[in-house]
Protein backbone atom coordinates (compact mmCIF):
# COMPACT_ATOMS: atom_id res chain seq x y z
CA UNK A 1 0.00 0.00 0.00
CA UNK A 2 2.83 2.40 0.76
CA UNK A 3 4.24 1.64 -2.39
CA UNK A 4 1.55 2.08 -4.32
CA UNK A 5 0.64 5.91 -2.60
CA UNK A 6 4.33 6.66 -3.31
CA UNK A 7 4.12 5.65 -7.16
CA UNK A 8 0.79 7.50 -6.98
CA UNK A 9 1.95 10.64 -5.22
CA UNK A 10 4.94 10.59 -7.39
CA UNK A 11 3.43 10.35 -10.83
CA UNK A 12 0.81 13.78 -9.75
CA UNK A 13 4.12 15.61 -8.86
CA UNK A 14 5.35 14.96 -12.26
CA UNK A 15 1.98 15.74 -13.71
CA UNK A 16 1.39 19.15 -12.05
CA UNK A 17 5.28 19.79 -12.45
CA UNK A 18 4.76 19.25 -16.29
CA UNK A 19 1.40 21.11 -16.54
CA UNK A 20 2.80 24.17 -14.70
CA UNK A 21 6.07 23.31 -17.30
CA UNK A 22 3.69 23.55 -20.44
CA UNK A 23 1.95 26.84 -19.66
CA UNK A 24 5.06 28.60 -19.06
CA UNK A 25 6.23 27.51 -22.31
CA UNK A 26 2.94 28.43 -24.10
CA UNK A 27 3.30 31.56 -22.52
CA UNK A 28 7.09 31.93 -23.80
CA UNK A 29 6.08 30.86 -27.48
CA UNK A 30 2.81 33.48 -27.65
CA UNK A 31 5.24 36.12 -25.90
CA UNK A 32 7.44 35.35 -28.96
CA UNK A 33 5.00 35.26 -31.36
CA UNK A 34 3.83 38.67 -29.98
CA UNK A 35 7.13 39.84 -30.06
CA UNK A 36 8.39 38.99 -34.15
CA UNK A 37 4.82 39.83 -34.59
CA UNK A 38 5.80 44.01 -33.08
CA UNK A 39 8.59 44.16 -34.42
CA UNK A 40 7.58 42.45 -38.00
CA UNK A 41 6.96 44.65 -40.75
CA UNK A 42 5.48 43.91 -44.02
CA UNK A 43 7.01 45.18 -47.49
CA UNK A 44 5.00 46.13 -50.04
CA UNK A 45 7.91 46.44 -52.44
CA UNK A 46 7.93 48.57 -56.03
CA UNK A 47 4.85 48.08 -58.71
CA UNK A 48 2.66 46.72 -56.84
CA UNK A 49 -1.03 46.35 -57.59
CA UNK A 50 -3.53 45.75 -54.89
CA UNK A 51 -5.43 42.45 -55.23
CA UNK A 52 -9.26 43.12 -54.21
CA UNK A 53 -11.24 39.66 -54.27
CA UNK A 54 -14.78 39.90 -53.99
CA UNK A 55 -15.58 36.72 -53.36
CA UNK A 56 -13.95 37.36 -49.51
CA UNK A 57 -16.65 38.56 -47.09
CA UNK A 58 -15.24 41.85 -45.43
CA UNK A 59 -16.31 42.64 -42.12
CA UNK A 60 -16.78 45.74 -39.99
CA UNK A 61 -14.32 45.54 -37.92
CA UNK A 62 -10.45 43.93 -39.10
CA UNK A 63 -9.32 41.05 -37.05
CA UNK A 64 -5.26 39.25 -37.47
CA UNK A 65 -5.00 36.32 -36.83
CA UNK A 66 -1.56 36.44 -34.97
CA UNK A 67 -0.15 32.11 -35.21
CA UNK A 68 -1.06 32.48 -39.20
CA UNK A 69 1.15 36.24 -38.79
CA UNK A 70 4.13 34.82 -37.52
CA UNK A 71 4.06 32.01 -40.21
CA UNK A 72 4.00 34.46 -42.90
CA UNK A 73 0.63 33.72 -43.94
CA UNK A 74 -0.75 36.77 -46.02
CA UNK A 75 -4.37 36.15 -45.16
CA UNK A 76 -4.00 36.42 -41.60
CA UNK A 77 -5.28 40.04 -41.48
CA UNK A 78 -8.73 40.58 -42.42
CA UNK A 79 -9.04 44.34 -42.83
CA UNK A 80 -12.76 45.80 -41.87
CA UNK A 81 -14.36 47.65 -44.44
CA UNK A 82 -13.28 50.79 -43.39
CA UNK A 83 -9.65 50.17 -43.14
CA UNK A 84 -10.13 48.96 -46.58
CA UNK A 85 -11.44 52.53 -47.80
CA UNK A 86 -9.07 54.06 -45.84
CA UNK A 87 -6.29 51.71 -47.41
CA UNK A 88 -7.39 52.22 -50.93
CA UNK A 89 -7.27 56.53 -49.78
CA UNK A 90 -3.66 56.00 -49.13
CA UNK A 91 -2.65 54.28 -51.99
CA UNK A 92 -3.60 56.81 -54.18
CA UNK A 93 -0.37 58.85 -53.08
CA UNK A 94 1.69 55.60 -52.16
CA UNK A 95 4.14 55.69 -55.09
CA UNK A 96 4.77 52.00 -54.76
CA UNK A 97 1.30 51.22 -55.90
CA UNK A 98 0.82 51.25 -59.45
CA UNK A 99 -3.26 49.69 -59.76
CA UNK A 100 -5.51 47.54 -58.51
CA UNK A 101 -6.89 44.34 -59.79
CA UNK A 102 -10.14 43.33 -58.45
CA UNK A 103 -11.17 39.31 -58.82
CA UNK A 104 -14.59 39.58 -59.71
CA UNK A 105 -16.35 35.81 -59.24
CA UNK A 106 -18.78 36.72 -57.13
CA UNK A 107 -19.74 39.29 -53.85
CA UNK A 108 -20.06 38.09 -50.45
CA UNK A 109 -20.86 41.39 -49.53
CA UNK A 110 -24.41 43.13 -49.12
CA UNK A 111 -25.47 46.03 -51.03
CA UNK A 112 -24.69 49.27 -48.66
CA UNK A 113 -20.37 47.73 -48.15
CA UNK A 114 -20.89 47.05 -51.89
CA UNK A 115 -21.80 50.84 -52.48
CA UNK A 116 -19.28 52.01 -50.01
CA UNK A 117 -16.23 49.79 -52.14
CA UNK A 118 -17.55 51.16 -55.43
CA UNK A 119 -17.19 54.41 -54.01
CA UNK A 120 -13.54 54.14 -52.68
CA UNK A 121 -12.72 52.46 -56.06
CA UNK A 122 -14.12 55.41 -57.81
CA UNK A 123 -12.48 57.79 -55.82
CA UNK A 124 -9.25 55.98 -55.95
CA UNK A 125 -9.32 56.21 -60.05
CA UNK A 126 -9.09 60.15 -59.67
CA UNK A 127 -5.25 59.68 -58.82
CA UNK A 128 -4.81 58.34 -62.32
CA UNK A 129 -3.53 55.02 -61.55
CA UNK A 130 -5.48 51.91 -63.44
CA UNK A 131 -8.29 49.53 -62.28
CA UNK A 132 -9.19 46.17 -63.77
CA UNK A 133 -11.45 43.98 -63.38
CA UNK A 134 -11.51 40.19 -64.40
CA UNK A 135 -13.91 37.56 -63.53
CA UNK A 136 -14.48 33.70 -64.82
CA UNK A 137 -18.24 33.74 -63.71
CA UNK A 138 -19.21 37.58 -63.02
CA UNK A 139 -22.44 37.47 -61.11
CA UNK A 140 -24.25 40.97 -60.62
CA UNK A 141 -23.37 42.04 -56.98
CA UNK A 142 -19.49 41.15 -58.01
CA UNK A 143 -20.47 43.16 -61.41
CA UNK A 144 -21.76 46.36 -59.37
CA UNK A 145 -18.48 46.54 -57.88
CA UNK A 146 -16.42 45.87 -60.98
CA UNK A 147 -17.95 48.27 -63.41
CA UNK A 148 -16.44 50.94 -61.86
CA UNK A 149 -12.50 49.53 -63.37
CA UNK A 150 -10.84 51.01 -66.46
CA UNK A 151 -11.10 47.72 -68.03
CA UNK A 152 -13.80 44.44 -66.76
CA UNK A 153 -12.76 41.30 -68.97
CA UNK A 154 -14.85 38.14 -68.78
CA UNK A 155 -13.41 34.34 -69.07
CA UNK A 156 -14.79 33.49 -72.59
CA UNK A 157 -15.86 30.42 -71.42
CA UNK A 158 -17.27 31.83 -68.59
CA UNK A 159 -20.44 33.73 -68.08
CA UNK A 160 -22.06 36.89 -66.82
CA UNK A 161 -25.48 37.45 -64.89
CA UNK A 162 -27.51 39.97 -65.63
CA UNK A 163 -31.18 38.83 -64.84
CA UNK A 164 -32.54 41.49 -62.11
CA UNK A 165 -32.75 40.53 -58.64
CA UNK A 166 -34.62 38.08 -56.46
CA UNK A 167 -35.29 36.69 -53.03
CA UNK A 168 -37.16 33.91 -51.68
CA UNK A 169 -38.43 32.57 -48.48
CA UNK A 170 -38.62 29.32 -46.80
CA UNK A 171 -42.14 28.75 -45.19
CA UNK A 172 -42.77 26.17 -42.56
CA UNK A 173 -46.25 26.13 -41.60
CA UNK A 174 -46.97 23.04 -43.56
CA UNK A 175 -44.27 21.23 -41.53
CA UNK A 176 -45.39 22.46 -38.44
CA UNK A 177 -49.26 21.32 -38.78
CA UNK A 178 -47.51 18.09 -39.47
CA UNK A 179 -45.36 17.90 -36.53
CA UNK A 180 -48.25 18.94 -34.14
CA UNK A 181 -46.23 22.13 -33.21
CA UNK A 182 -48.19 25.36 -32.88
CA UNK A 183 -46.14 28.47 -33.26
CA UNK A 184 -48.39 31.21 -30.84
CA UNK A 185 -47.08 33.92 -32.20
CA UNK A 186 -47.15 37.74 -31.42
CA UNK A 187 -46.56 40.77 -32.82
CA UNK A 188 -47.37 44.18 -33.79
CA UNK A 189 -47.15 45.76 -37.15
CA UNK A 190 -48.62 44.77 -40.06
CA UNK A 191 -45.55 44.60 -42.31
CA UNK A 192 -43.56 42.82 -39.40
CA UNK A 193 -43.32 39.31 -40.84
CA UNK A 194 -40.88 38.29 -39.07
CA UNK A 195 -43.16 35.41 -37.92
CA UNK A 196 -44.20 34.48 -41.67
CA UNK A 197 -42.87 31.78 -42.16
CA UNK A 198 -44.41 30.09 -39.08
CA UNK A 199 -47.86 31.13 -39.55
CA UNK A 200 -48.45 31.17 -43.19
CA UNK A 201 -47.77 29.24 -46.54
CA UNK A 202 -46.85 32.33 -48.78
CA UNK A 203 -45.86 36.22 -48.14
CA UNK A 204 -48.92 38.88 -46.84
CA UNK A 205 -49.89 41.58 -49.20
CA UNK A 206 -48.03 44.04 -47.15
CA UNK A 207 -44.88 41.85 -46.74
CA UNK A 208 -44.62 41.49 -50.90
CA UNK A 209 -45.75 45.28 -51.49
CA UNK A 210 -42.48 45.83 -49.01
CA UNK A 211 -40.63 43.15 -50.29
CA UNK A 212 -40.51 44.69 -54.04
CA UNK A 213 -40.21 48.11 -52.57
CA UNK A 214 -36.66 47.81 -51.23
CA UNK A 215 -35.96 44.87 -53.47
CA UNK A 216 -36.90 47.33 -56.89
CA UNK A 217 -34.57 50.02 -55.40
CA UNK A 218 -31.41 47.76 -54.86
CA UNK A 219 -31.88 46.95 -58.58
CA UNK A 220 -32.40 50.38 -59.48
CA UNK A 221 -28.56 51.13 -57.79
CA UNK A 222 -27.53 48.22 -59.63
CA UNK A 223 -28.88 50.12 -63.20
CA UNK A 224 -27.86 53.07 -62.43
CA UNK A 225 -24.35 52.06 -61.14
CA UNK A 226 -24.10 50.04 -64.79
CA UNK A 227 -25.64 52.94 -66.92
CA UNK A 228 -22.77 55.53 -65.22
CA UNK A 229 -19.57 53.28 -65.72
CA UNK A 230 -20.96 51.73 -69.60
CA UNK A 231 -22.26 54.80 -70.85
CA UNK A 232 -25.88 52.71 -71.54
CA UNK A 233 -28.92 54.25 -70.81
CA UNK A 234 -30.97 52.53 -67.50
CA UNK A 235 -34.18 51.56 -70.00
CA UNK A 236 -31.58 49.44 -71.98
CA UNK A 237 -30.10 47.68 -69.48
CA UNK A 238 -33.41 47.03 -67.95
CA UNK A 239 -34.50 45.58 -71.21
CA UNK A 240 -31.26 42.75 -71.40
CA UNK A 241 -32.49 41.56 -67.90
CA UNK A 242 -36.32 41.62 -68.58
CA UNK A 243 -35.30 39.52 -72.02
CA UNK A 244 -32.68 37.60 -70.66
CA UNK A 245 -30.59 38.99 -72.85
CA UNK A 246 -27.41 38.26 -71.04
CA UNK A 247 -26.83 34.86 -70.58
CA UNK A 248 -22.99 34.17 -72.00
CA UNK A 249 -19.61 35.99 -71.68
CA UNK A 250 -19.94 36.60 -75.21
CA UNK A 251 -23.28 38.07 -74.75
CA UNK A 252 -22.06 40.55 -72.14
CA UNK A 253 -19.61 41.46 -74.72
CA UNK A 254 -21.65 42.10 -77.65
CA UNK A 255 -24.30 44.30 -75.26
CA UNK A 256 -20.85 46.50 -74.01
CA UNK A 257 -21.39 45.38 -70.46
CA UNK A 258 -17.78 44.28 -70.59
CA UNK A 259 -14.55 45.46 -72.32
CA UNK A 260 -14.16 42.48 -73.90
CA UNK A 261 -13.56 38.40 -73.00
CA UNK A 262 -10.10 37.35 -72.16
CA UNK A 263 -8.53 34.49 -70.29
CA UNK A 264 -7.00 35.51 -67.18
CA UNK A 265 -3.39 34.86 -68.66
CA UNK A 266 -4.12 37.57 -71.23
CA UNK A 267 -5.53 39.93 -68.96
CA UNK A 268 -2.58 39.89 -66.70
CA UNK A 269 0.03 40.10 -69.66
CA UNK A 270 -2.31 43.08 -70.45
CA UNK A 271 -1.43 44.41 -67.30
CA UNK A 272 2.49 43.69 -67.48
CA UNK A 273 2.59 45.95 -70.73
CA UNK A 274 0.84 48.45 -68.27
CA UNK A 275 3.15 47.98 -65.54
CA UNK A 276 5.97 48.28 -68.42
CA UNK A 277 7.42 44.58 -67.61
CA UNK A 278 9.18 42.09 -69.52
CA UNK A 279 6.59 39.08 -71.19
CA UNK A 280 6.33 36.24 -69.04
CA UNK A 281 7.55 38.57 -65.51
CA UNK A 282 6.06 38.29 -61.92
CA UNK A 283 3.70 40.85 -61.42
CA UNK A 284 3.64 42.20 -57.75
CA UNK A 285 0.14 41.49 -56.93
CA UNK A 286 -0.36 42.56 -52.80
CA UNK A 287 -3.21 41.48 -50.96
CA UNK A 288 -5.00 44.28 -49.02
CA UNK A 289 -4.41 41.96 -46.07
CA UNK A 290 -0.45 42.14 -47.11
CA UNK A 291 -1.14 45.97 -47.59
CA UNK A 292 -2.86 46.51 -44.09
CA UNK A 293 0.23 44.86 -42.93
CA UNK A 294 2.39 47.07 -44.44
CA UNK A 295 0.74 50.41 -43.85
CA UNK A 296 0.07 52.40 -40.51
CA UNK A 297 -3.30 54.19 -40.52
CA UNK A 298 -3.48 55.50 -36.93
CA UNK A 299 -3.15 59.22 -36.10
CA UNK A 300 -1.77 59.75 -32.62
CA UNK A 301 -3.62 63.07 -32.02
CA UNK A 302 -4.96 64.15 -28.69
CA UNK A 303 -8.56 64.13 -29.58
CA UNK A 304 -10.28 60.88 -30.12
CA UNK A 305 -13.09 59.56 -31.67
CA UNK A 306 -14.37 56.84 -30.95
CA UNK A 307 -15.92 54.24 -33.61
CA UNK A 308 -17.73 51.60 -31.81
CA UNK A 309 -18.37 48.52 -34.74
CA UNK A 310 -21.80 47.16 -34.12
CA UNK A 311 -22.34 44.09 -36.24
CA UNK A 312 -24.61 41.02 -35.55
CA UNK A 313 -27.54 39.93 -34.35
CA UNK A 314 -28.50 42.07 -30.41
CA UNK A 315 -28.35 39.71 -27.55
CA UNK A 316 -28.64 40.05 -23.68
CA UNK A 317 -25.68 39.22 -21.49
CA UNK A 318 -21.88 39.06 -22.72
CA UNK A 319 -23.09 37.40 -26.28
CA UNK A 320 -20.79 35.55 -28.57
CA UNK A 321 -17.84 36.59 -31.04
CA UNK A 322 -19.30 38.27 -34.09
CA UNK A 323 -22.65 39.08 -31.85
CA UNK A 324 -24.23 42.64 -30.12
CA UNK A 325 -24.12 41.53 -26.31
CA UNK A 326 -25.70 44.52 -24.20
CA UNK A 327 -23.10 43.79 -21.60
CA UNK A 328 -19.87 44.15 -23.63
CA UNK A 329 -21.43 46.84 -26.16
CA UNK A 330 -22.07 49.38 -22.62
CA UNK A 331 -19.06 48.75 -21.62
CA UNK A 332 -16.82 49.89 -24.14
CA UNK A 333 -19.58 53.20 -24.81
CA UNK A 334 -19.04 53.64 -21.31
CA UNK A 335 -15.66 53.33 -21.94
CA UNK A 336 -15.68 55.83 -24.46
CA UNK A 337 -18.25 58.45 -22.85
CA UNK A 338 -15.95 58.43 -19.45
CA UNK A 339 -12.34 59.38 -21.54
CA UNK A 340 -11.84 62.71 -21.71
CA UNK A 341 -9.75 62.20 -24.66
CA UNK A 342 -12.57 61.37 -26.55
CA UNK A 343 -15.25 64.00 -27.87
CA UNK A 344 -17.56 62.47 -30.00
CA UNK A 345 -19.36 58.74 -30.42
CA UNK A 346 -19.30 57.09 -34.20
CA UNK A 347 -21.47 53.70 -34.09
CA UNK A 348 -20.97 52.09 -37.13
CA UNK A 349 -24.60 49.80 -37.45
CA UNK A 350 -24.23 46.21 -38.94
CA UNK A 351 -27.20 44.32 -37.31
CA UNK A 352 -30.76 42.89 -38.42
CA UNK A 353 -31.89 43.21 -34.25
CA UNK A 354 -33.03 40.65 -31.68
CA UNK A 355 -33.23 41.30 -28.54
CA UNK A 356 -35.73 44.66 -27.45
CA UNK A 357 -34.27 44.41 -23.66
CA UNK A 358 -31.17 44.81 -25.26
CA UNK A 359 -31.63 47.09 -27.79
CA UNK A 360 -32.48 48.98 -25.00
CA UNK A 361 -29.96 48.74 -22.48
CA UNK A 362 -27.64 49.12 -25.23
CA UNK A 363 -29.71 52.82 -26.47
CA UNK A 364 -30.02 54.11 -22.72
CA UNK A 365 -25.97 53.95 -22.29
CA UNK A 366 -25.61 56.17 -25.47
CA UNK A 367 -28.37 58.72 -24.46
CA UNK A 368 -26.18 58.88 -21.27
CA UNK A 369 -23.29 59.94 -23.41
CA UNK A 370 -25.66 62.80 -24.77
CA UNK A 371 -26.76 63.66 -22.00
CA UNK A 372 -23.06 63.99 -20.72
CA UNK A 373 -22.10 66.49 -23.98
CA UNK A 374 -20.51 63.97 -26.27
CA UNK A 375 -22.07 64.11 -30.18
CA UNK A 376 -23.17 60.63 -30.80
CA UNK A 377 -23.60 59.87 -34.86
CA UNK A 378 -24.99 56.87 -36.45
CA UNK A 379 -23.18 55.00 -39.89
CA UNK A 380 -25.65 52.43 -40.87
CA UNK A 381 -24.04 49.28 -42.86
CA UNK A 382 -26.23 46.98 -44.92
CA UNK A 383 -28.91 46.45 -42.07
CA UNK A 384 -29.63 48.17 -39.03
CA UNK A 385 -33.27 47.28 -38.89
CA UNK A 386 -35.64 46.84 -35.95
CA UNK A 387 -33.37 46.28 -33.01
CA UNK A 388 -30.18 47.85 -35.16
CA UNK A 389 -32.55 51.28 -35.96
CA UNK A 390 -33.30 51.17 -32.35
CA UNK A 391 -30.00 51.35 -30.81
CA UNK A 392 -29.40 54.20 -33.54
CA UNK A 393 -32.59 56.21 -33.54
CA UNK A 394 -31.24 58.39 -30.31
CA UNK A 395 -28.60 59.93 -32.10
CA UNK A 396 -27.92 63.15 -32.99
CA UNK A 397 -27.12 62.26 -36.53
CA UNK A 398 -27.64 59.14 -38.78
CA UNK A 399 -25.95 58.58 -41.82
CA UNK A 400 -27.38 55.05 -44.59
CA UNK A 401 -26.05 54.04 -47.64
CA UNK A 402 -29.05 53.85 -50.64
CA UNK A 403 -28.74 50.33 -50.29
CA UNK A 404 -28.88 49.99 -46.44
CA UNK A 405 -32.41 47.99 -45.19
CA UNK A 406 -33.46 50.11 -42.09
CA UNK A 407 -36.56 50.76 -40.42
CA UNK A 408 -38.45 47.81 -39.34
CA UNK A 409 -40.14 49.42 -36.42
CA UNK A 410 -41.76 46.15 -35.04
CA UNK A 411 -42.08 43.73 -32.07
CA UNK A 412 -42.87 39.93 -32.20
CA UNK A 413 -42.85 37.12 -29.35
CA UNK A 414 -42.98 33.34 -30.12
CA UNK A 415 -44.08 30.96 -27.52
CA UNK A 416 -44.34 27.34 -29.06
CA UNK A 417 -46.69 24.68 -28.10
CA UNK A 418 -45.73 20.99 -28.60
CA UNK A 419 -47.86 19.19 -26.19
CA UNK A 420 -49.70 17.70 -29.82
CA UNK A 421 -45.97 16.73 -31.27
CA UNK A 422 -44.70 15.47 -27.87
CA UNK A 423 -47.97 13.25 -27.23
CA UNK A 424 -48.86 12.08 -30.81
CA UNK A 425 -45.40 11.74 -32.60
CA UNK A 426 -43.39 11.00 -29.37
CA UNK A 427 -45.92 9.58 -27.21
CA UNK A 428 -44.59 11.61 -24.25
CA UNK A 429 -46.94 13.57 -22.34
CA UNK A 430 -46.30 16.17 -19.55
CA UNK A 431 -48.31 16.88 -15.82
CA UNK A 432 -47.31 18.68 -12.30
CA UNK A 433 -48.44 20.77 -9.53
CA UNK A 434 -48.22 24.20 -9.42
CA UNK A 435 -49.14 26.71 -6.52
CA UNK A 436 -50.83 29.39 -8.76
CA UNK A 437 -52.39 29.41 -12.13
CA UNK A 438 -49.87 31.16 -13.82
CA UNK A 439 -46.59 29.56 -11.83
CA UNK A 440 -46.08 27.57 -15.28
CA UNK A 441 -46.94 29.77 -17.80
CA UNK A 442 -44.65 30.02 -21.29
CA UNK A 443 -44.16 26.41 -21.13
CA UNK A 444 -43.87 24.48 -24.19
CA UNK A 445 -46.07 21.55 -22.91
CA UNK A 446 -49.37 23.05 -23.54
CA UNK A 447 -51.26 25.90 -25.18
CA UNK A 448 -51.25 28.75 -23.47
CA UNK A 449 -54.55 30.12 -21.91
CA UNK A 450 -56.63 32.82 -23.16
CA UNK A 451 -54.87 34.96 -20.19
CA UNK A 452 -51.75 33.84 -20.49
CA UNK A 453 -52.05 35.37 -24.53
CA UNK A 454 -53.16 38.33 -23.49
CA UNK A 455 -50.71 38.60 -21.53
CA UNK A 456 -47.83 37.81 -23.96
CA UNK A 457 -49.67 40.22 -26.30
CA UNK A 458 -49.74 42.88 -23.62
CA UNK A 459 -46.07 42.62 -23.48
CA UNK A 460 -45.73 42.57 -27.80
CA UNK A 461 -47.73 45.84 -27.30
CA UNK A 462 -45.89 47.23 -24.34
CA UNK A 463 -42.61 47.39 -26.48
CA UNK A 464 -43.34 48.46 -29.62
CA UNK A 465 -44.93 51.46 -27.77
CA UNK A 466 -41.60 51.75 -25.96
CA UNK A 467 -40.05 51.73 -29.85
CA UNK A 468 -42.31 54.19 -31.12
CA UNK A 469 -42.15 56.71 -27.93
CA UNK A 470 -38.07 56.53 -28.49
CA UNK A 471 -38.05 56.79 -32.20
CA UNK A 472 -40.14 59.84 -31.36
CA UNK A 473 -38.22 61.40 -29.37
CA UNK A 474 -34.87 60.74 -30.78
CA UNK A 475 -36.28 61.53 -34.76
CA UNK A 476 -38.36 64.58 -33.52
CA UNK A 477 -41.99 63.37 -34.41
CA UNK A 478 -44.90 63.02 -33.53
CA UNK A 479 -46.03 59.48 -32.28
CA UNK A 480 -48.89 59.15 -35.30
CA UNK A 481 -46.06 60.20 -37.69
CA UNK A 482 -43.94 57.17 -36.53
CA UNK A 483 -47.12 54.79 -36.71
CA UNK A 484 -46.88 55.41 -40.37
CA UNK A 485 -43.44 54.70 -41.16
CA UNK A 486 -43.56 51.93 -38.77
CA UNK A 487 -45.84 48.93 -38.90
CA UNK A 488 -42.50 46.63 -39.02
CA UNK A 489 -41.81 48.43 -42.60
CA UNK A 490 -38.45 47.52 -44.20
CA UNK A 491 -36.91 50.61 -45.88
CA UNK A 492 -34.07 51.44 -48.12
CA UNK A 493 -31.72 54.36 -46.67
CA UNK A 494 -32.83 56.62 -49.53
CA UNK A 495 -36.42 55.71 -48.97
CA UNK A 496 -35.86 56.39 -45.12
CA UNK A 497 -33.89 59.46 -45.71
CA UNK A 498 -37.31 60.68 -47.39
CA UNK A 499 -39.70 59.77 -44.44
CA UNK A 500 -37.37 61.45 -42.09
CA UNK A 501 -35.51 58.20 -40.13
CA UNK A 502 -31.77 59.00 -41.52
CA UNK A 503 -30.67 62.02 -42.15
CA UNK A 504 -28.27 61.87 -44.70
CA UNK A 505 -26.82 59.31 -47.55
CA UNK A 506 -23.46 59.02 -46.82
CA UNK A 507 -19.93 56.38 -45.83
CA UNK A 508 -18.79 56.11 -42.73
CA UNK A 509 -15.91 58.59 -42.93
CA UNK A 510 -18.98 60.97 -44.08
CA UNK A 511 -20.69 59.97 -40.71
CA UNK A 512 -16.93 60.48 -38.51
CA UNK A 513 -16.56 64.12 -40.26
CA UNK A 514 -20.14 64.88 -38.48
CA UNK A 515 -19.02 63.67 -35.14
CA UNK A 516 -15.63 66.02 -35.63
CA UNK A 517 -17.81 68.91 -36.72
CA UNK A 518 -20.05 68.45 -33.96
CA UNK A 519 -17.36 68.15 -31.47
CA UNK A 520 -15.51 71.12 -32.79
CA UNK A 521 -12.16 69.56 -33.59
CA UNK A 522 -10.00 69.41 -36.75
CA UNK A 523 -7.15 66.93 -35.69
CA UNK A 524 -8.11 64.06 -34.08
CA UNK A 525 -7.13 60.15 -33.99
CA UNK A 526 -9.39 57.51 -34.37
CA UNK A 527 -10.11 54.53 -31.00
CA UNK A 528 -11.89 51.35 -32.30
CA UNK A 529 -14.19 49.25 -29.97
CA UNK A 530 -14.47 46.45 -29.36
CA UNK A 531 -10.75 46.81 -28.52
CA UNK A 532 -8.33 44.19 -30.07
CA UNK A 533 -7.41 41.38 -27.87
CA UNK A 534 -4.05 40.29 -26.90
CA UNK A 535 -2.76 36.76 -28.66
CA UNK A 536 -3.13 35.20 -25.42
CA UNK A 537 -6.46 36.40 -24.74
CA UNK A 538 -8.11 34.77 -27.96
CA UNK A 539 -6.05 31.89 -27.44
CA UNK A 540 -7.61 30.96 -24.17
CA UNK A 541 -11.16 32.30 -24.87
CA UNK A 542 -11.38 31.34 -28.85
CA UNK A 543 -9.20 27.71 -28.71
CA UNK A 544 -12.04 25.56 -27.32
CA UNK A 545 -14.87 26.98 -29.07
CA UNK A 546 -13.18 27.85 -32.64
CA UNK A 547 -12.07 23.98 -32.46
CA UNK A 548 -15.10 22.87 -32.29
CA UNK A 549 -17.07 25.09 -34.50
CA UNK A 550 -14.40 24.61 -37.05
CA UNK A 551 -15.17 20.87 -36.70
CA UNK A 552 -18.97 20.81 -36.92
CA UNK A 553 -18.81 23.44 -39.66
CA UNK A 554 -16.34 21.20 -41.87
CA UNK A 555 -18.75 18.36 -40.86
CA UNK A 556 -21.86 19.85 -42.38
CA UNK A 557 -20.83 22.03 -45.01
CA UNK A 558 -21.83 25.59 -45.67
CA UNK A 559 -25.35 25.05 -46.30
CA UNK A 560 -25.72 23.23 -43.05
CA UNK A 561 -24.00 25.61 -40.73
CA UNK A 562 -26.21 28.39 -42.04
CA UNK A 563 -29.28 25.87 -41.18
CA UNK A 564 -28.02 24.84 -37.75
CA UNK A 565 -27.05 28.98 -36.94
CA UNK A 566 -30.77 29.80 -38.03
CA UNK A 567 -31.90 27.17 -35.33
CA UNK A 568 -29.83 28.35 -33.08
CA UNK A 569 -31.60 31.96 -33.44
CA UNK A 570 -34.98 30.85 -33.41
CA UNK A 571 -34.51 28.72 -29.97
CA UNK A 572 -32.59 32.39 -28.95
CA UNK A 573 -35.94 33.72 -29.98
CA UNK A 574 -38.35 31.72 -28.43
CA UNK A 575 -40.22 33.08 -25.54
CA UNK A 576 -38.39 36.41 -26.05
CA UNK A 577 -39.72 40.13 -27.25
CA UNK A 578 -37.81 40.40 -30.36
CA UNK A 579 -37.03 43.62 -32.32
CA UNK A 580 -35.46 41.88 -35.63
CA UNK A 581 -35.81 41.90 -39.37
CA UNK A 582 -38.10 39.50 -40.50
CA UNK A 583 -35.80 37.14 -41.91
CA UNK A 584 -32.22 36.86 -43.11
CA UNK A 585 -32.23 38.88 -46.20
CA UNK A 586 -31.15 36.51 -49.44
CA UNK A 587 -30.79 38.35 -52.59
CA UNK A 588 -29.97 36.97 -55.99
Amino acid sequence: MRSFFSSFFAALLALIIFSIIAFFVSLGIIGVITARLTSHKTKVGTNAVLYLDLSTPIQEQGRTDDVSSFFGREDATSPGLFQVVRLLRYAKTDSSVRGIFIRAEGNANGFATSQELRHALEDFKTSGKFVYAFGDVIDQKAYYVANAADKIYCNPAGAMEWTGLSTQVMYLKHALDKLGIEPQIFYDGKFKSATEPLRTDKMSDANRLQTGEWLGDLNRGLLTAASESRKIDTATLAGFEQTGAIQTAHDADKYHLVDGTRYRGEVVEELRHKLGLNAGADINFVSLSKYADAIDLDNDATDRIAVIYAQGDIVYGAGQEGEIGCDEYVKWIRKARQDDHVKAIVLRVNSPGGSSLASDIILRELLQAKKEGKPVVVSMGDLAASGGYYISCGADSIFAEPGTLTGSIGVFSIIPNLQGFFKDKLGVTFDGVKTAPFADQGTFSRPLTDAEKRFAQAGVDSTYTEFKTNVSKGRHLSLDQVETIAQGHVWTGERALSIGLVDRLGHLQDAIDCAARLARIKEYGLTEYPEAKSALERYFKNYGHGVAAKAVKDELGPEGWTTLQQMRRIKAMVGQVEVRLPYDVDIR
